[in-house]
């Protein structure tokens, strides 16, 4: 089937990282730009380049990319583009040398220098596309690849596809969890990260924000071996977390037990686990007691200091660590966005370009309380900002504090005069903490190389004086 194809083609290569060192081109990428889409409609069975191929650009360069595919055969419906176009991800990682990360317009491949140096070429790569969809997919009959790196085709192409996507995103928007009995898991980044199982419902779209509810649902029936199922919701447990039986029985199937319970609505209680296709994370911010949401184009640093791709680090790979969790943007428009936590009258910060992405669905009186890089840039500007906005989270530290300075007029009683007791609440759980452990700060700078906390057993417990 690949006998024309210089490298080889199949599963056993899917999960390989492409690092820097050994790269000969990144096509698109978080530094340059580049989308891929699926429709279906005529096609002829051919393979168009435009613009240079992979032994014409310079070794260790990058450069804009998009792929177009169509696909013909009977009984092609519209409802099938998304699903089918999230399985590029997977064929791309069949081969042998290439890597393939993300989704739509935030898609991200890299081509090592053993293949470029065996021959393969774009056409090569299109030509994979058109038999694995062919093999996969019986029904299609036909398949167009256009693979283009002209940067100026490619930002052309660029905003018509974005129209599709938003098309689709819309169309989904008009169910709710209430309305179905079914949601819908996902594993095809399994590969990368071998406890992830993503659940999808009419509420909350696939974190790749590849594949929403119908796309799920059309996947479902077109392949029901693939790596997209259906989940009986079974009894909901909580509805403002959003906990179900059936979305915590598929969880724990699909895990390998490695997770046992997940919140489908919350960044601090059992959050859902990411891969790291996510378009963007929501983080908690201890000092405000709110949350930020950083996308993956944004290049600086949040106001803790970090960029995108720190906080990725810590919670991708199919974690669960609270306080941290990778979404998609349109879970943003959701009623349902996250909130178990408070939703956006708890987000306090937004890239400039994320908040004007998604201001129809911030509402409108917190709109300019919210602050993005232009207006601060660490903890302590943010915590002025918010006062001088009289962001709705301020209110809640008032609030806070009553409680903290209750529990901590218990705790002075118990220790000895003269000891600083700090203020500052972690949950636990969150950054991996132990459920169960609270650590509580106030007005301390602490430096150390190293923290280790452990609960000491009870025969070892001192005994109160």
């Amino acid at each position: 089937m690949f006998d024309d194809i210089p490298v080889s083609v199949g599963p056993m290569n899917e999960g390989e990282r492409v690092r820097g060192p050994d790269m000969h081109v990144e096509l698109a990428g978080p530094k340059s730009y580049g989308f891929e889409l699926v429709r279906v409609g005529e096609a002829s069975d051919k393979v168009e380049i435009i613009g240079k191929d992979i032994s014409e650009v310079e070794e260790g360069t990058r450069t804009p990319f998009a792929i177009i595919v169509r696909v013909g055969g009977d009984n092609l419906e519209e409802d099938l583009e998304g699903v089918l176009e999230r399985r590029i991800h997977e064929f791309f990682n069949y081969i042998e040398g290439v890597m393939h990360l993300n989704q739509r317009d935030s898609v991200w491949i890299r081509v090592n220098k053993s293949s470029a140096s065996k021959g393969l070429t774009l056409e090569h790569i299109g030509k994979v596309i058109q038999r694995l969809y062919k093999a996969e997919f019986p029904f299609i009959k036909s398949v167009d690849v256009e693979l283009i790196t002209d940067p100026d085709k490619v930002k052309e192409e660029l905003e018509k596809a974005r129209e599709v996507y938003a098309k689709r995103d819309a169309r989904a928007r008009e169910l709710s969890e209430e309305d179905v009995d079914v949601f819908y898991g996902c594993v095809m980044c399994q590969s990368f990260a071998p406890t992830h199982v993503c659940i999808i419902t009419p509420d909350k779209p696939a974190l790749c924000g590849g594949i929403t509810y119908f796309d799920a649902r059309a996947a479902a029936k077109i392949d029901p071996e693939g790596p997209i199922f259906e989940v009986p919701k079974g009894e909901l447990l909580d509805g403002k977390l959003g906990i179900y039986s059936g979305v915590n029985e598929a969880v724990k199937e699909k895990s390998q037990g490695s997770i046992e319970e997940v919140a489908l609505h919350s960044v601090m209680y059992k959050p859902s686990t990411s891969c790291g296709c996510f378009e963007a994370i929501t983080f908690y911010i201890p000092e405000v007691d709110g949350f930020g949401v950083v996308h993956r184009d944004f290049k600086g640093e949040t106001p803790m200091g970090v960029p995108f791709s720190s906080l990725a680090g810590q919670c991708s790979g199919g974690k669960q660590v609270e306080g941290f969790c990778g979404m998609c943007i349109e879970y943003m428009r959701s009623p349902k966005f996250f909130q178990a936590d408070g939703g956006w009258q708890r987000v306090v910060w937004l890239p400039k370009e994320l908040k004007e992405k998604v201001k129809d669905a911030i509402p409108e009186d917190l709109y300019d309380k919210i602050a993005t890089e232009e207006d601060v840039s660490n903890t302590d500007e943010l915590m002025k900002f918010l006062k001088e906005k009289n962001h709705p989270i301020v209110e809640r530290w008032a609030e806070v504090e009553e409680e903290e300075v209750e529990e901590e007029e218990e705790f002075v009683e118990e220790v000895e005069e003269g000891f600083a007791v700090p203020t500052l609440e972690l949950p636990g759980g969150f950054g991996g903490l132990p459920p169960g452990i609270k650590i509580i700060l106030h007005n301390a700078v602490i430096k150390a190389e190293k923290i280790i906390i452990t609960k000491e057993e009870p025969s070892k417990k001192s005994s109160k004086k």
